[in-house]
């Protein structure tokens, strides 16, 4: 029986995902990884003067330094940020309906960028890399904004939206890049990468 090549360069590695987002453990688990998942808490807090992919890198790491006294040499924890990015701004996730109404009517009709960082920490490396998509949506009439929040609530994503929902099955027109990226985590950059860091 062929085997996953992944799995089989990590022989000897525990992988351990540092994060409780479940669309990134079902990613980890379509790529027939064995893994364990071992979230902790941090507070997302990053320098204004930060950017971008700048944003995404610095929380990706952020989200690391708990682990890094801890981990066997064997190790490698997976920690990871997505940002929406549009208008010189982060569209973080919104905390009520409100807010999430706001955002997505200031990127209805326009291009965004969604883009998600990886970092990759072991006990004697650390490797960040990211992804950059950009997303256009389709002009939003109220009631399908309106529709899409009371429904879906989706207050636990960047930009107050997940491209896997309703609101990407009727409002996305076109989408240049990753579309695992825009989901959560690029999954063609976190196989290549973590195939080099055990070759």
């Amino acid at each position: 029986m062929t085997k996953n090549p992944l799995n089989e360069k990590l022989k000897g590695y525990t992988l351990i995902l540092g994060s409780g987002s479940p669309r990134r453990r079902k990613f980890l688990e379509e790529l027939g990884l064995d893994f364990k998942v071992r979230p902790k808490s941090v507070e997302e807090i990053y320098p204004e003067a930060l950017q971008g992919s700048e944003i995404s890198d610095f929380l990706a790491i952020l989200k690391a330094n708990p682990f890094r006294d801890e981990l066997a040499p064997n190790e490698i924890v997976i920690t990871s940020d997505t940002v929406v990015w549009h208008n010189g701004s982060s569209l973080a996730k919104a905390s009520n309906p409100e807010e999430a109404r706001q955002m997505l009517r200031t990127m209805s009709g326009n291009w965004h960028e969604v883009i998600t960082s990886i970092c990759f920490t072991g006990k004697e490396f650390q490797k960040t890399v990211h992804a950059t998509t950009q997303v256009k949506f389709k002009d939003f009439m109220d009631e399908e904004l309106n529709y899409y929040i009371e429904q879906c609530k989706p207050f636990d994503k960047a930009g107050a939206y997940g491209i896997q929902e309703w609101i990407g099955m009727i409002g996305i027109s076109e989408i240049k890049g990753s579309y695992t990226n825009v989901v959560g985590l690029p999954t063609h950059l976190f196989y290549k990468t973590l195939m080099e860091l055990v070759s």
